[in-house]
């Protein structure tokens, strides 16, 4: 008789900053996972709300690594990665509850292909769980990012839902599972850290920059549509909120100068300076906010380290442009752009920026 493989291991990332309270749901929800073989490791952005010594008394078995310093959701992640050895690394939200079967349906997806580097989770809002808030990272000629599916009824998803794994552009890190040697192969330096995100996004579309450079380097991603999980939504910075929509553009503009391939920006660049520009009166007026512009007058003043970047990201790439083509999304209107966010709007706010 042919052993039984042994189980996988799943390195498991949270990362937090003063919200304890979502800890109460998320930890037991992973502990309750089908899929057991996993580690949880909670990185601390230096909370003061006293989730380190909450952590030591009520859940010794989780590793933490606890900062000093609030230092974003993307180099929190970088040390929690950093600290797991597993074949596969999943990212999750504090503000999330996975269903049992979440780290199982996405190894399965994974699993379909060698060369899939991320996987999707099926996010539903926790106060809406008929709705999705994301089946991964869409992306369209532009180099506008959302959320695919954003604001769709879960009964009226365009597959077929006991599909193992269905093809999107990349991975929403709000609730993903990447493959270690894909990550390794991406990771932007050398050091021990190692800079799977870029430290300067901060938070914010980190995620997409990471989409891009998998895909320029061949790998490819998938939606695991069993592998369901509630999320809150925005439950640090706030949906809406000038913080969020400074940071959203400003690392929109820096995702766009390291990751698009330089012929096809250049095919594109009138499209994408025109819907850029388009969106900013809306902004200000819709919105009531200047956030946006100065998010891009950031982008624009620190643009040196984006272009260093580029340099080496576009000298590593490997796949050809029609296969990163192939994945995104066609070019939509200007006008029904903006549509792909409602789902995003707290009530009795106007419609928010572009992917969380």
């Amino acid at each position: 008789m042919r052993a039984a493989s042994p189980p996988t291991p799943i390195d498991v990332v949270v990362v937090t900053w003063n919200n304890r309270a979502y800890l109460d749901d998320l930890l037991p929800a992973l502990a309750a996972q089908t899929h057991r073989h996993h580690r949880v490791v909670v990185v601390d952005n230096g909370s003061s709300d006293g989730t380190v010594a909450w952590l030591a008394e009520a859940w010794p078995g989780v590793r933490v690594v606890a900062l000093r310093d609030n230092v974003g959701f993307a180099v929190a992640n970088n040390h929690g990665i950093a600290v797991g050895d597993g074949p596969w690394v999943a990212l999750v939200n504090s503000d999330t509850v996975p269903e049992p079967g979440w780290l199982a349906a996405l190894l399965a997806a994974g699993r379909t292909s060698p060369r899939i580097g991320s996987v999707a989770s099926l996010m539903l809002f926790m106060d809406r769980p008929h709705v999705v808030n994301s089946a991964g990272v869409a992306v369209d000629p532009t180099g506008i990012a959302w959320d695919w599916l954003g604001g769709s009824a879960v009964d009226d998803l365009p597959f077929d839902a006991a599909a193992t794994a269905v093809p999107v552009f990349g991975a929403s890190a709000g609730a993903a599972l990447y493959r270690r040697t894909a990550l390794d192969d991406v990771a932007l330096d050398d050091g021990a850290l190692g800079h799977v995100f870029d430290p300067h996004y901060f938070m914010y579309l980190e995620d997409v920059d990471l989409a891009w450079r998998l895909r320029l380097r061949g790998w490819d991603a998938a939606l695991a549509p069993g592998a369901r999980i509630l999320h809150v939504g925005s439950g640090t910075s706030g949906e809406g909120s000038a913080f969020k929509n400074r940071l959203l553009a400003r690392n929109k503009v820096w995702t766009v100068v390291k990751d698009y391939p330089t012929w096809p920006l250049l095919a594109h660049l009138p499209l994408v300076i025109a819907y850029d520009l388009a969106s900013v009166p809306y902004r200000v007026v819709v919105n009531g906010q200047t956030a946006a512009l100065r998010g891009r007058w950031d982008a624009l003043t620190r643009l040196r380290h984006a272009l260093r970047a580029r340099r080496r990201i576009q000298a590593a790439r490997t796949a050809p442009w029609s296969f990163v083509a192939a994945a995104m999304a066609p070019l939509a209107t200007p006008w029904s752009v903006a549509r792909r966010y409602r789902h995003l709007r707290p009530a009795g706010t106007a419609d928010n920026d572009e992917k969380s």
